[in-house]
């Protein structure tokens, strides 16, 4: 097993720590805000209605969906019991499912098919069902940046526009994004590899090439932008309720 922290973000494993990596702190942000991108497009942004969202989608992603990724196969190498994972979920998804009942009594009935689809999408793409069919890069940028930015709109209208699916199509852009620059990070960071090399620039220099430096660029570009997306979507959202 690699010495290196599994995500940049993670804490030493043991005690309350375990539960901050858990939650993913930067990306769950990352992710919220999209909730609050595509709520901010609404003619009229309701925030009672963005706050009950947010808070659903915490319970689905921040909660329920990293549990579950955490319960299959500890990429994080918490100690949280398993059997307070699979609770943790369950509290997660059905405080969503919750949520999501009371926007539809409230907003539309049209509800119940977004809260069917973020169900579906937050079980199969972290138990790996149907053969690990919908756990995909396509799939995570659809599930956990297109969907959410949908929703968000819809939440607070009661119907989809034109500028929330384009929105949506933004938003499941940068999830992508996200996921091509995680993805060779993570595995550097979580698995064992031996990285030998140099790059000799133009002038004389040369650098060494290990694992660090592999990851020094795209960890970097994820730092940032974990933190340009909430700060765009607090920047909407407070323009829309002044």
């Amino acid at each position: 097993m690699s010495g290196e922290r599994p995500a940049f973000y993670a804490l030493p494993s043991g005690g309350w720590r375990d539960y901050w990596t858990l939650l993913h702190p930067p990306y769950t942000l990352w992710h919220l805000s999209y909730v609050a991108i595509g709520a901010s497009l609404a003619p009229t942004l309701n925030g009672g209605y963005l706050a009950y969202s947010l808070l659903g989608f915490f319970g689905a992603v921040g909660l329920a969906a990293h549990a579950l990724d955490e319960l299959h196969g500890r990429p994080l190498r918490t100690r949280i019991p398993s059997a307070v994972l699979v609770g943790i979920a369950v509290i997660g998804l059905s405080g969503a499912i919750v949520l999501g009942v009371l926007g539809a009594v409230k907003v539309s009935e049209w509800m119940w098919a977004f809260i069917a689809a973020g169900a579906f999408l937050a079980l199969a793409y972290n138990l790996e069902v149907f053969g690990g069919a919908f756990h995909t890069d396509r799939w995570f940028a659809l599930a956990w940046g297109g969907f959410p930015a949908l929703t968000g709109y819809f939440a607070q209208t009661g119907r989809v526009s034109v500028a929330a699916v384009v929105a949506a199509g933004a938003c499941t852009a940068l999830s992508a994004a996200q996921r091509t620059l995680s993805t060779p990070v993570r595995r550097l960071r979580r698995t064992d590899a031996q990285v030998d090399g140099s790059v000799r620039w133009n002038d004389g220099d040369v650098e060494p090439i290990d694992a660090a430096f592999l990851r020094r660029t795209p960890e970097g570009g994820l730092r940032w932008l974990s933190m340009a997306v909430p700060l765009l979507a607090t920047a909407l959202v407070i323009a829309r309720l002044r």
